[in-house]
């Protein structure tokens, strides 16, 4: 959520950096303005109705103690008006409040100045491009076929048992899952982040702080009953943990990693692509979340970035690294980086990994503070991004890996999967 000091000091900029993202700022900014006028002056009037209330209550004891009882009574009936004057007020500071609320979660988070111009995927800026894409040969395999020729992932079989999206995964397709979550993790915490395992239903309060809500509520299961909603990603459980908070500036950078199945409901998707793993309504994925200073937080992007490679060059993957353009971001990100892999059966680029600084946006909602050097409170900066997201993962690895003699492992994982060929 924006800053009502940056929308009040900088709207034009405001306007113009929003536009970058296909959003058309300038009425709800004026909106916003005058909505906080607003606040600004009831809350004056507010005071001074209350200040007027405290001096004449003081007033009427010594009325009394003096002998001046129709003095005294004429105060008690004019405090009497002020009370319900500064229940009036009150009320309508509290509609301000929420009406302004309203306004600033439908403003997105400021593109960077780094974000490129676009409106669509296809606008994406190509930072770099990495590993040797394999030649197959006439008798390659999508992740589908050779998924249900090794026996490693049943989608009929979760399809029966709860619906399309949610595939069965078995033998060495199971293990090849455990190895890749325990792989991920290791590199994670042997980069210094903190393993947590978060719960996998979050309240409303999460869902907001991290900007799933109200934005993409229709893209989340929500357990109707409990008023509960199950994870799209773990960035929502691990950023909470530091909702209502104010850190130690010698804390800095927070890190932290989890793993965790996430849900999205992804309406509407169909055909080809998203077919077998390529899109899916429980996945597997683990989740690295840092909380920064602002003036390091551009910086610990680029780490993070550079950590997601080095993982990607363990898997021996050929990859790809994007920066995404003003219409291709999310709702709450400043700059994201995505990393794609190639899949050499279907001979297209999947994402497998986004990541982004949001700057103070998420901070703002969470009320995520520190005490800078003069112990003032400031907003932290957040970051997360996906170390790894399974599923296209295990696709490309399928494909690309695939031989006449079987599935080769790559040497990194050999040690989790306990098994060098799928065959």
């Amino acid at each position: 959520m924006l800053q009502l000091n940056y929308i009040r000091e900088q709207k034009e900029e405001a306007i113009q950096k929003l536009a970058k993202k296909g959003f058309d700022a300038t009425t709800i900014l004026a909106e916003v303005i005058a909505l906080d006028d607003k606040r600004k002056s009831t809350q004056a009037e507010l005071d001074s109705v209350l200040a007027q209330s405290n001096q004449i209550a003081k007033e009427i004891g010594m009325l009394f103690k003096n002998g001046e009882v129709e003095k005294a009574n004429a105060a008690k009936a004019q405090t009497a008006t002020l009370k319900e004057q500064s229940k009036s007020l009150q009320e309508q500071q509290s509609k301000i409040n929420q009406d302004l609320q309203d306004l600033l979660v439908q403003i997105p988070n400021i593109p960077h100045d780094l974000v490129p111009a676009g409106k669509s995927a296809e606008d994406n800026e190509v930072v770099s491009e990495e590993g040797t894409i394999p030649s197959l040969g006439e008798t390659n395999l999508p992740h589908w076929e050779l998924a249900a020729k090794y026996d490693l992932i049943d989608f009929e079989l979760g399809n029966k048992i709860t619906g399309a999206g949610f595939p069965v995964y078995k033998g060495k397709g199971a293990r090849l899952q455990r190895a890749l979550i325990n792989f991920f993790l290791d590199k994670n915490t042997d980069a210094g982040y903190l393993e947590v395992q978060p719960p996998h239903l979050v309240n409303e309060d999460s869902g907001f702080g991290t900007g799933q809500l109200p934005d993409k509520e229709g893209q989340m299961y929500h357990v109707t009953g409990d008023n509960l909603y199950l994870i799209p990603t773990a960035e929502v459980p691990v950023t909470n943990i530091f909702r209502d908070v104010i850190v130690k500036s010698e804390e800095f950078p927070i890190k932290y990693t989890a793993y965790t199945p996430c849900f999205r409901r992804e309406a509407g998707s169909y055909g080809k692509d998203v077919r077998g793993l390529n899109r899916l309504h429980q996945f597997d994925k683990v989740e690295i979340v840092q909380v920064q200073s602002p003036e390091k937080s551009y910086e610990t992007l680029d780490v993070m970035v550079k950590h997601v490679t080095e993982i990607l060059r363990d898997l021996e993957l050929p990859f790809r690294i994007l920066k995404l353009c003003g219409g291709d971001m999310s709702f709450t990100s400043a700059l994201t980086y995505d990393m794609e892999v190639y899949s050499a059966a279907q001979e297209r680029w999947l994402e497998v990994s986004s990541i982004s600084n949001f700057e103070s946006y998420q901070a703002n909602r969470l009320k995520l503070r520190y005490k800078d050097k003069n112990k003032k409170n400031q907003l932290c900066h957040t970051l997360n991004g996906s170390a790894l997201a399974l599923p296209r993962i295990v696709a490309a690895l399928l494909e690309n890996n695939q031989t006449p003699e079987g599935i080769r492992i790559p040497k990194a994982l050999v040690p989790y999967t306990g098994f060098d060929i799928i065959n």
